[in-house]
């Protein structure tokens, strides 16, 4: 409202797509978790486990993206489905489906190594609220 321009929550398929920065790796950096390359649990980050870490304190991906793995669970506009198959080939939001329950992408502080690799998802009601929980907005230019 401030700026007058429209911000959205990204679309799963644009959440992986920023997310793997052109990779095809479990994680935008490789294929192994690694260690203190994001916040989540065993990540050996001085946060993991415990809370978020302040933003960009990790390095940023190829598209110079902080935090896309870890520190919170994304929230995306997608309705919940059991897979990727049936969502739309442009980009946009699934909104059929299990809309009770919304995407959620990235994994959190709290969240295992599994949970934190780029294409896993996981779904929630969308009034559920957590410390482990938030958003990364987008807006259409």
């Amino acid at each position: 409202k401030k700026t007058g321009k429209p911000y959205r929550l990204l679309s799963e398929a644009e959440w992986e797509y920023a997310a793997r920065a052109g990779r095809t790796t479990a994680y935008p950096w490789g294929e192994e978790p690694g260690t203190n390359r994001a916040n989540f649990l065993g990540s050996l980050s001085q946060w993991s486990n415990s809370s978020t870490a302040p933003v960009g304190r990790f390095k940023a991906n190829a598209f110079g993206l902080h935090d896309m793995i870890g520190n919170v669970s994304e929230w995306t506009q997608d309705c919940m489905s059991d897979s990727y198959a049936g969502a739309p080939e442009d980009g946009s939001p699934r909104l059929s489906g299990n809309c009770g329950w919304r995407v959620l992408r990235g994994g959190s502080w709290n969240s295992g190594p599994g949970h934190a690799r780029a294409a896993f998802r996981s779904g929630f009601n969308p009034w559920d609220r957590g410390n482990d929980l938030g958003f990364r907005l987008a807006r259409t230019l």
